[in-house]
C-alpha cells in the first residue's frame, strides 16, 4: 500500500474520531426542513407571538381545537408530563396550542381549557380567513365534519407536534402517540 494513502486513512480516522456525534431522536428529525418556519399570531390574551418571544426555550407546536374529543387533551396532558419529566429545566419547555376552529375557540375559552393543562402554555389564534394559508405552510391536514344531526361539527385533524430547538429552528415532528418518556429524551437532547 502506498504511504500516501496509508496517510490518507489516518488523516481520515482522526477527523472521524473529532466529529461529534449526530443526536438520535425518537421522533422524526426534520433538521433543515423548509416548512413550518414560524407564525405570528395573537394568543389567548390577545398578545402578537412569534417563535422569536420563546428564544432560550424548546417549543412545541400542536394543532387542535378545544372540542376534540381524543387527540387534543391527550397531547396537552402528556406535554404536562413531559415538563415534570425535565424537573429543573422544566421551564425551558414552551406549549403552543394552535387552535383549528377559531369560530368557537374564542380567547376566554382557550384561557379556560389551556389552564386545565398548565398556566404556562399558550394558545394561538388565527384569523379565520388566515387558518388555510397557515395549516398549509405547516402541511397539516384539517376538515370540518358535521354531525349527522347537522346542529354541530367536529375537526378532523392531524395530531403531531413540531419540536423546535432553543434557537427556534425547527428540529423534529412527534408523531401521536410517542410517549412522554420519549419526549422528554428527545427535549432533553435539544436543552444540552
Amino acid at each position: 500500500m502506498c504511504v500516501w494513502r496509508l496517510g490518507l486513512y489516518l488523516l481520515l480516522a482522526v477527523l472521524m474520531a473529532c466529529t461529534p456525534d449526530k443526536p438520535v431522536f425518537k421522533a422524526i428529525d426534520l433538521t433543515g426542513a423548509d416548512y413550518a418556519l414560524g407564525f405570528e399570531l395573537p394568543d389567548q390574551n390577545g398578545q402578537k407571538r412569534t417563535l422569536a418571544d420563546f428564544k432560550g426555550k424548546v417549543v412545541v407546536v400542536f394543532f387542535g381545537y378545544t372540542q376534540c374529543p381524543d387527540f387534543c387533551p391527550t397531547t396537552l396532558s402528556e406535554w404536562v408530563q413531559v415538563k415534570q419529566a425535565l424537573a429543573g429545566k422544566g421551564d425551558l419547555l414552551q406549549a403552543v396550542f394552535i387552535t383549528l376552529d377559531p369560530e368557537r375557540d374564542t380567547p376566554e375559552l382557550l384561557k379556560a381549557y389551556m389552564a386545565n393543562f398548565d398556566a404556562s402554555f399558550l394558545a394561538l389564534v388565527p384569523p379565520l380567513q388566515d387558518l388555510p394559508a397557515l395549516a398549509k405552510s405547516f402541511k397539516i391536514y384539517y376538515k370540518k365534519v358535521a354531525s349527522s344531526s347537522g346542529d354541530s361539527y367536529t375537526m378532523d385533524h392531524s395530531a403531531g407536534t413540531y419540536v423546535y430547538d432553543t434557537s427556534g429552528r425547527l428540529r423534529l415532528y412527534a408523531r401521536y402517540g410517542l410517549g412522554p418518556a420519549a419526549l422528554a429524551e428527545d427535549i432533553g437532547q435539544l436543552l444540552k
